[in-house]
């Protein structure tokens, strides 16, 4: 086979068309587009647990944390975007994670472990998102009927058959203006929580405030990494490639703007939630802010109930927002194995593979959500387990770099004795 021909975003034409980046992976975005997917999958419900961090870390450390996470996850996101456009300046623009690791560590690793990994931590965002939209929507039926009877396994089945309708937009692109509400849907819940956790505060008769850090020597420190591992993975993002892939060419810049964005919404949103949040409850915050609502004692809300269901309402869509731009990772691969690149986009011959086999991981997601309540932790663990497997190869690596180092600076030093400047070796 001759040389293979690009087009002018660096995609390959041809014979070796991908009918998941032709109909998935639409390159026609712009750099604000991009901004709504970044803060989409970033800023998410999961910040609300900002301030539970906080009660292992206290003011100074908890802080420092959040700080230093912002700062690590913008300059590795900045990098990888780098290295990304790099590649398509060259006339090879990978659109997916799988595609670099095939690139840079071999086929291998980017078919059995990254590619795997990637599609683990998706699926797994789905189906905690869709149970946490469960919990929402039963909190939102508990304030308009307290006594109610219905079941969180049936509210879990309603956001399914929400997220079933919108897992059918048909690309990532698609999703830009559904993302913009997003966007605006979580500075709207991030500014609701954080004033009723100062009304809370600001109360004669709320509850006591104490940043004391409890627990023996060992709960401290088991504390402390349960709280690390919050603030990890909420800055979390495992679609970076497949976002910037949305992007028009040329993408230059295109993706450092879209994430300058994204942090913007990211420093107002988790900054003014974790600090509002532990400022008024303290040790005494809970997993989720919400819960700290409640009065345990007389079973009242602390603050209106208008309040609490307009903050659910806003929560539940915009969860529905981040389960569909976690999907779409799912959706390329569906697409890859399914579709007939050949065929147009909404074909039969097209159409109905796609609707089956996107319906059929929503309606299994669903299950698994509705069948297991606690696999929101069950996510966070997974999330959490790799995240401190990817930091510990991070780790030896830089360490092995510092002594390569400190070993090649002796080695100069020994050289320098027995070499001159100008020497003709």
């Amino acid at each position: 086979m001759g040389q293979e021909e690009r087009s002018g975003d660096g995609r390959k034409t041809g014979e070796e068309v991908d009918a998941g980046a032709i109909f998935v992976l639409k390159s026609k975005g712009t750099w604000w587009h991009c901004g709504f997917h970044l803060t989409t999958s970033i800023v998410a419900p999961p910040l609300l647990s900002l301030p539970y961090a906080f009660k292992f870390l206290g003011w100074a450390a908890g802080i420092s944390c959040l700080v230093g996470g912002a700062a690590v996850t913008f300059y590795s996101y900045t990098l990888l975007s780098l290295t990304l456009q790099h590649h398509a300046s060259l006339g090879h623009r990978y659109l997916r994670f799988r595609d670099m690791a095939h690139h840079i560590l071999g086929p291998k690793w980017g078919k059995y472990y990254v590619g795997p990994i990637q599609m683990a931590v998706c699926y797994g965002a789905v189906i905690a998102n869709t149970l946490l939209g469960g919990q929402c929507l039963k909190a939102m039926y508990l304030v308009m009927e307290p006594n109610g009877e219905m079941k969180l396994f049936e509210f879990v089945i309603l956001f399914g058959g929400l997220l079933l309708v919108l897992a059918q937009i048909p690309s990532f692109h698609s999703l830009r203006h559904i993302n913009f509400f997003s966007l605006v849907l979580c500075l709207l819940y991030s500014a609701l929580a954080a004033a009723a956790s100062i009304i809370i505060g600001n109360r004669s008769n709320g509850p006591p405030k104490d940043y004391a850090i409890v627990g023996d020597k060992e709960t401290k420190v088991f504390g402390i990494f349960n709280a690390m591992a919050i603030i990890a993975t909420t800055y979390g993002n495992g679609i970076i490639p497949e976002i910037q892939a949305t992007l028009a060419a040329p993408v230059k810049g295109k993706m450092f703007k879209g994430l300058c964005m994204c942090y913007t919404v990211v420093i107002v949103t988790f900054f003014v939630v974790a600090i509002s949040g532990y400022w008024a409850f303290g040790n005494k915050a809970d997993g989720l802010i919400f819960t700290n609502f409640l009065n345990p004692e007389t079973n009242h809300y602390l603050v209106p109930t208008w309040f609490i269901f307009l903050i659910n309402l806003f929560t539940v869509l915009q969860l529905s927002a981040v389960a569909v731009v976690y999907l779409q990772p799912i959706n390329d691969i569906l697409e890859s194995t399914l579709s007939d690149p050949t065929k147009k986009e909404f074909s039969v011959r097209n159409a109905i593979p796609r609707l089956v086999a996107r319906s059929l991981f929503v309606v299994v997601a669903t299950i698994f959500a509705a069948m297991l309540p606690f696999f929101g932790d069950m996510n966070s663990h997974l999330k959490s387990f790799i995240f401190w497997i990817n930091t510990a190869i991070a780790v030896v690596f830089s360490c092995l770099g510092v002594i390569a180092m400190v070993a090649a600076v002796r080695q100069i030093v020994i050289d320098a004795k027995t070499y001159k400047l100008f020497a003709n070796v």
